[in-house]
């Protein structure tokens, strides 16, 4: 079936029951809102009050939700828009509060050990509070990788620690699996998802987070009670299209994030299938940016 370019959300709101949206480079590029962007989720609002519709925000940022809260906040997205915030930083934090435990519900937690070594993006923690976690900055001390930043460096200058870990086969959590990130320039910036794609590469164990895993999907149909139809909203072909398609929902690819530097304008439903046949998914819709 042919991929159904539309000018925005409110050409097929009205057939879902849940709407699973991508934060950045849907909502915003860190620095402000995208045009339109405040405006479709307040008509989505509407709608949802009518309908009864779940709309969840899903980031794969490596924080925990109350930093989404507050940077959504700072950019005019107000709570009352959407119900449910889920960030793969925030369900890595709920893995490392079973570790340890013998009765924990994720056996790669369980057996973790307590000592980390972390790769950040800043001195923000708030996946390790309450954790009973030791940071170590020496590989040969740790007990396990946690992978949540890049702290601007090439990828290249993570490979000798990243031996020294396969050589003591050491796991990895990783709490941001994307592999770049459209800064408000329109540059690409590495992010966690490339260090930990090249441990898996290596040998290396990897425990993933977010999308495009199906857990996090089924844990929003689960919070919201509702197999109704669904659909995910995001820039990324590999996260959130692969994501939705994974967690049973239709989607709607927005071509001016990540991708933006990858098809014309207008587009064109031709090249649009061409380059998510390159990444094997198949998004039901496509817009340029997210808008109602």
């Amino acid at each position: 079936m042919t991929i159904r370019i539309i000018d925005g959300l409110g050409a097929v709101a009205e057939h879902y029951g849940l709407f699973v949206i991508d934060q950045w480079g849907v909502l915003h590029d860190g620095a402000q809102t995208h045009p339109g962007a405040v405006r479709a989720l307040r008509e989505l609002r509407a709608l949802a009050t009518r309908t009864g519709a779940g709309i969840a925000l899903l980031s794969n940022s490596g924080k925990r939700v109350e930093a989404s809260y507050e940077r959504l906040s700072a950019l005019g997205i107000d709570r009352d828009l959407y119900d449910l915030v889920v960030t793969s930083g925030e369900e890595l934090h709920r893995g490392l509060l079973q570790r340890g435990r013998d009765d924990a519900d994720d056996p790669f937690y369980g057996a973790l050990g307590r000592r980390a070594f972390g790769i950040w993006w800043d001195d923000d923690r708030g996946i390790l509070d309450g954790c009973d976690v030791a940071e170590t900055d020496d590989i040969a001390a740790a007990d396990f990788i946690l992978c949540a930043g890049t702290g601007g460096s090439e990828l290249d200058d993570y490979m000798p620690v990243l031996a020294a870990a396969l050589d003591r086969d050491l796991p990895m959590a990783c709490a941001n699996p994307d592999r770049v990130s459209v800064q408000p320039d329109g540059s690409l910036k590495m992010c966690p998802g490339a260090i930990a794609e090249a441990y898996e590469r290596m040998g290396g164990t990897v425990r993933w987070h977010g999308k495009p895993q199906r857990a996090v999907y089924d844990m929003i149909r689960a919070h919201f009670d509702t197999d109704a139809p669904g659909i995910g909203i995001g820039d990324s072909l590999q996260h959130d299209i692969q994501g939705a398609e994974n967690g049973g929902l239709d989607s709607l690819f927005i071509a001016g994030g990540i991708h933006r530097q990858d098809l014309g304008r207008p587009l064109d439903p031709d090249q649009v299938e061409a380059l998510a046949r390159t990444r094997g998914v198949h998004p039901t819709y496509a817009a340029d940016m997210f808008r109602w």
